[in-house]
């Protein structure tokens, strides 16, 4: 059964959540008088079990928390600094999303920013530099926020309940942390998608060790190690967004979601399912190929796998020398990689190559055992002083400076865990090996299963119409084929 309404018409404040308040329609915060219901409301700001309580110098509005029906509406509020996240803004997000798990009224949540520039573009990174410089105990402090966020990030993809975020606008470090584990992950044209972390002497954490060796080939590997950036509906094509949507059809997509009634006894599968039926009913299209190729495909696409599939970056880098296909990509990589922190770079492509094998709970455990490591490494407050800081940004003065100088050993030590230390108490027991639920395009794996099934070139044109039925399978299948397979007289083979 569904509840439908209609939504009246409103002024344009700073974003879309504001402008789907039911606040005119419907008394969402009434006055609680009863004594009982009081008692209920002060506990949802109190400590819970492994969650800090709010602290002095909290910002009160950095986060904002609404209600539109079954819809519950979390949304970044500083807009000034890009939504960049910090301990204020964790620690009110991490109560909020244990009491609506407990909540029958409390259907999906949805998270998104304030403004139409950044759902998040980071972790506050130059807030943490300033305060490693205190010593053991601002690098402590430090640590522990990274601890803090990635509670948050495990929490998000093992939520019991649907989780939508919204990735409009730049979405890098943190933001991906806040977005990309979730089981909806909404792209629209304004997205730009990036883990900058290397650019920074630091590591693409927040799960990265868990998402990026999931994507594609090479994928995750070049996106870790360059900081490249993809905008628009090429996260998409990249499996970073499950979904693509104009941005002007947030507010009606957030209003449909919001007359959504489960039953009591529908499953969690049997929820997403109904939330991604409805996510389709907003189809707006996606951009031609003409308008916007894959960038990550064809034969640039041939070049990543190649030149990212070694083990060491001194044979990455070799193999872009080499490169010929695509000398002057391969030119501007060597260029992008030689800035990057050696350290950051060394490390990074360790957790790449781990991160396969590791469960979400342990990513996020190993994560913060790494960041700890950063956090007494002279690099991370250089990175950050010199890219973030500096006005213009400076070269940063990496130690050690080069590649060479970074050993096997230098890298073991940040995947080591000192003896007696304890791991991150994490705030969910769920654990997994591979994502549990799919709602994006058909991996390159997926449409490989696919070619090998069909027994002969007769089906191929029933079979490929049903796989693509999802906006953007049709493209990514063709992409695929061209790059990944062969006709022979026995029929496609995957080559």
């Amino acid at each position: 059964m569904l509840l439908r309404h209609s939504l009246p018409r409103t002024s344009t404040p700073s974003s879309w959540f504001s402008r789907i308040s039911p606040a005119s329609t419907m008394p969402l915060r009434a006055k609680v008088t009863n004594p009982t219901f009081v008692a209920a409301s002060k506990m949802s700001t109190a400590s819970t079990s492994g969650i800090p309580g709010r602290q002095a110098g909290d910002e009160p509005d950095d986060v904002l928390f609404n209600s539109l029906y079954g819809v519950r509406l979390v949304e970044l509020n500083r807009p000034n600094k890009l939504n960049s996240l910090n301990g204020s803004m964790v620690r009110k997000i991490l109560p909020r999303l244990k009491e609506w798990e407990k909540s029958q009224l409390a259907n999906i949540v949805m998270l998104s920013g304030a403004g139409t520039k950044a759902l998040c573009a980071g972790g506050d990174v130059a807030a943490l530099a300033l305060q490693n410089e205190k010593g053991e105990e601002g690098q402590k402090a430090s640590a522990d926020f990274f601890g803090l966020e990635y509670k948050l990030d495990h929490l998000i993809a093992t939520y019991s309940k649907p989780f939508i975020s919204v990735m409009d606008g730049i979405t890098m470090g943190g933001g991906v942390g806040l977005s990309v584990h979730a089981p909806f992950r909404i792209a629209t044209e304004r997205t730009v998608f990036a883990m900058p972390e290397t650019t920074i002497g630091f590591f693409p954490d927040v799960g990265g060790s868990f998402f990026l060796p999931r994507l594609d080939g090479e994928i995750g590997t070049y996106l870790a190690l360059t900081s490249e950036r993809l905008t628009g509906v090429q996260n998409l094509y990249a499996g970073i967004a499950t979904h693509y949507f104009h941005s002007s059809a947030l507010r009606n997509l957030t209003a449909r979601l919001s007359e959504l009634v489960f039953s009591d006894h529908a499953s969690l599968r049997e929820r997403l399912d109904l939330v991604n039926s409805t996510m389709a009913e907003y189809s707006t299209g996606l951009p031609t190929l003409e308008e916007e190729p894959i960038k990550l495909g064809g034969s640039l696409r041939t070049a990543i796998d190649r030149c990212f599939s070694y083990s060491t970056v001194e044979e990455i880098f070799e193999a872009l020398e080499k490169e010929t296909t695509h000398k002057a990509w391969a030119e501007k990589t060597l260029e992008t990689m030689s800035q990057r922190s050696p350290t950051s770079l060394k490390v990074t492509l360790r957790q790449m190559r781990l991160g396969k094998s590791w469960s979400i709970s342990e990513a996020f455990q190993r994560e913060h055992q790494i960041a700890a490591h950063f956090m007494r490494h002279p690099d991370f407050v250089e990175g950050v002083k010199a890219r973030l800081m500096s006005k213009p940004p400076r070269q940063a003065k990496w130690q050690p400076a080069t590649l060479q100088e970074v050993t096997t050993d230098r890298v073991d030590q940040f995947f080591s865990v000192p003896e007696g230390e304890e791991l991150l108490d994490l705030l969910s027991e769920t654990n997994y090996e591979s994502y549990p639920h799919q709602y994006g395009l058909p991996s390159e794996k997926d449409i490989q299963d696919l070619v090998q099934r069909i027994p002969n070139t007769s089906q191929e044109a029933q079979e490929f119409a049903n796989f693509g039925k999802k906006e953007g399978a049709r493209e990514k299948l063709a992409e695929v084929l061209a790059r990944r397979t062969v006709l022979t007289a026995q029929g496609r083979k995957w080559n």
